[in-house]
């Protein structure tokens, strides 16, 4: 695990899709005044029911996707946005929103995988936990929440871009990386679910000051949008 780098640099360029999904376009965050509307199949969580599952806090809702094939859970006053754009042929394309109006994570199904790398950066992991639900041929994905500095033209202090999501990559190892690339096996090919971290974000209702990703990971957004992450799974389990 890398030491934190500060964020008195300025965020990386990288398009927020290459961090996630491989240079696509994603839905820009609605307005706090006009939440998006919600056409989830939502239901009660089962904790909030009286069932076995411990885990997931009183009140909250879940997801299933609309070909059935997956679900998630999300906090009850949290909104999805389904479909958040055009998704890929025969996938998903789901926005989970906060109650303030912040896109947290998006979630794309059958997009293609094995994007080139072709250059590499420092790199830092700040947390990490497998997710098993997901696991396929043996493997597991893991929930990861990352980042990667280097130079930008006209920043000799460098940059820092941070992301959060599942990947089904390698445990990154040795001083550098390839950029932010957070997907996961899922036939046909596979998915991504997770969003990117703008500490500079300061969308009223949000995290104020926060200064560190580490600062960030004691907040109720991380920890919200965390466990409705690694809440993810087959539909029906």
């Amino acid at each position: 695990m890398r030491p934190a780098a500060s964020l008195a640099t300025v965020i990386s360029a990288f398009c927020a899709a290459a961090l996630l999904a491989g240079c696509g376009s994603t839905a820009p965050a609605p307005a706090p005044s006009s939440p998006p509307p919600s056409t989830a199949t939502a239901t009660a969580s089962p904790a909030a029911t009286g069932s076995s599952s411990a885990t997931v806090p009183a009140g909250w809702k879940t997801f299933t996707t609309s070909d059935g094939t997956l679900a998630f859970d999300y906090p009850e006053s949290w909104t999805i946005k389904d479909p958040a754009d055009e998704p890929a042929e025969g996938g998903v394309a789901v926005d989970l929103v906060s109650d303030y109006g912040k896109t947290m994570a998006t979630l794309r199904t059958n997009i293609s995988t094995g994007a080139e790398c072709t250059v590499k950066f420092p790199f830092m992991v700040y947390d990490t936990e497998p997710v098993p639900a997901l696991a396929q041929g043996g493997a597991t994905p893991r929930f990861v929440y990352e980042g990667r500095t280097g130079p930008e033209t006209g920043d000799p202090a460098g940059s820092l871009s941070l992301a959060y999501g599942i990947t089904s990559g390698p445990e990154l190892t040795g001083d550098t990386a390839c950029p932010i690339s957070q997907i996961f096996t899922w036939p046909p090919s596979g998915a991504t679910f997770g969003g990117v971290y703008d500490p500079f974000d300061t969308m009223p209702g949000g995290p104020q000051n926060v200064d560190t990703p580490e600062v960030y990971m004691d907040t109720p957004e991380y920890k919200y949008v965390k466990q409705a992450i690694t809440s993810l799974r087959p539909a029906g389990k």
